[in-house]
C-alpha cells in the first residue's frame, strides 16, 4: 500500500473508531468536581465543550470521547463564572459568556461580565468585548449567516451585537418582555429568536436591512414552556432547547406558531443542548450530558 493510501487508511479507520465510541456512550462527564457547568456546545468533528460557572474552565472531551478533560484553564485565561459557550466552525472560534463575580450583600464586584473568543483548536484567547454595564449576566450566544454574533443579558432585558470586526458590542435591542431572557438562536428566516427562564416565553426579534432589530413579536406555543434554558438551531425552521422542569423539547416555526415536540421528560434540571449526529446531547445536574437519540421531525 501508497504513503497516501495508508495515511487515509489510518484517517478513515480513526474517524469509525470516534463514531462506534460516539454511538456507545450514553453520557459525557467532566473530570472535574464541583464545575457547575451551565451549558455545552459542540463542533463539526464532535468535539463537546462545557462551560463552568463554578471555576471558570473551559472543559472539552475529544470527538466520540465519554470524558471531558479541563481545556482553557481559569487561572491562565482570566475566566471567571462561564455560563454560555458556542463553537462556530465557520470562524474557527469558541464563543464564551464571562461573568463577573461577588456583588452580593457588599461583596465587591471581581472581574468583568464579557463576551470572549478562542481559538476553537488550540483554544488560545482571541477578543474580549465588556458588556457596557458590567452588568447583568451574558447568558448564550448565536451567530448570523453574517458572522454578527448576539448574546443575551439576563436581568437587564437586553441582547448584544457584535458585527464582523468591530471592537466592541453595541446594544442591539431591549424590552421589558425580556425579563430573565436566557436561550438564543437564529433561524433560515434570518430572525432571531430568544426564550425567558422565568416568564416560559419566546419571542421572534426580526432584523432590518439596515441591521437593526425589527418588531419582536411573542410565538404562541402549542404547548407551556417550562422554565426554557439552553436554545439551539438544528433546521431551517426547527429548534431544540432544554426546560428546567425536566424536559429536552423540540420546537417547530409556523409563522407566529410553534408546535412544541417532547422529545425527553423526566431529566434532573437541564439547563443546555447541543446536537452532535443522531444524538442531542443534554446537560444535566449541572455536572454531565446524557446522550439521548434524536431526529426531527
Amino acid at each position: 500500500m501508497t504513503a497516501p493510501r495508508l495515511l487515509l487508511a489510518v484517517v478513515a479507520c480513526a474517524s469509525l473508531s470516534a463514531l462506534v465510541r460516539a454511538q456507545g456512550r450514553t453520557e459525557v462527564t467532566i473530570n472535574d468536581t464541583g464545575t457547575q457547568a451551565e451549558n455545552l456546545t459542540s463542533s463539526q468533528d464532535g468535539s463537546i465543550y462545557f462551560g463552568s460557572t463554578a471555576k471558570g474552565t473551559v472543559y472539552r472531551a475529544a470527538p466520540g470521547a465519554a470524558q471531558a478533560e479541563p481545556w482553557i484553564q481559569a487561572s491562565t485565561a482570566g475566566l471567571t463564572n462561564v455560563l454560555g459557550v458556542l463553537a462556530d466552525d465557520k470562524s474557527n472560534t469558541l464563543w464564551v459568556c464571562q461573568n463577573n463575580t461577588g456583588g452580593r450583600g457588599g461583596a465587591p464586584v471581581v472581574g468583568q461580565t464579557a463576551l470572549r473568543s478562542f481559538d476553537l483548536k488550540s483554544g488560545a484567547a482571541k477578543g474580549t468585548y465588556p458588556f457596557p454595564t458590567n452588568g447583568g449576566v451574558c447568558n448564550d450566544m448565536a451567530i448570523a449567516a453574517d458572522g454578527t454574533v448576539y448574546a443575551t443579558e439576563s436581568f437587564a432585558n437586553r441582547v448584544h451585537r457584535l458585527r464582523p470586526g468591530a471592537a466592541a458590542l453595541d446594544l442591539w435591542v431591549t424590552d421589558q418582555r425580556f425579563g430573565g431572557i436566557d436561550g438564543i438562536a437564529i433561524l433560515a428566516d434570518g430572525a432571531v429568536y430568544v426564550n425567558t427562564f422565568f416568564g416560559g416565553e419566546l419571542f421572534r426579534i426580526p432584523v432590518n436591512a439596515d441591521g437593526g432589530a425589527g418588531t419582536i413579536v411573542k410565538i404562541e406555543t402549542s404547548m407551556p414552556l417550562s422554565r426554557p434554558d439552553g436554545l439551539r438551531t438544528v433546521g431551517p425552521r426547527t429548534l431544540i432547547q432544554a426546560e428546567g422542569q425536566g424536559r429536552f423539547t423540540e420546537l417547530t416555526i409556523d409563522g407566529d406558531r410553534a408546535t412544541v415536540r417532547v422529545v425527553k421528560d423526566g431529566l434532573s434540571g437541564p439547563t443546555g443542548v447541543t446536537l452532535v449526529g443522531d444524538n442531542v446531547l443534554v446537560l444535566v445536574e449541572r455536572a454531565r450530558a446524557v446522550v439521548v437519540p434524536y431526529r426531527p421531525q
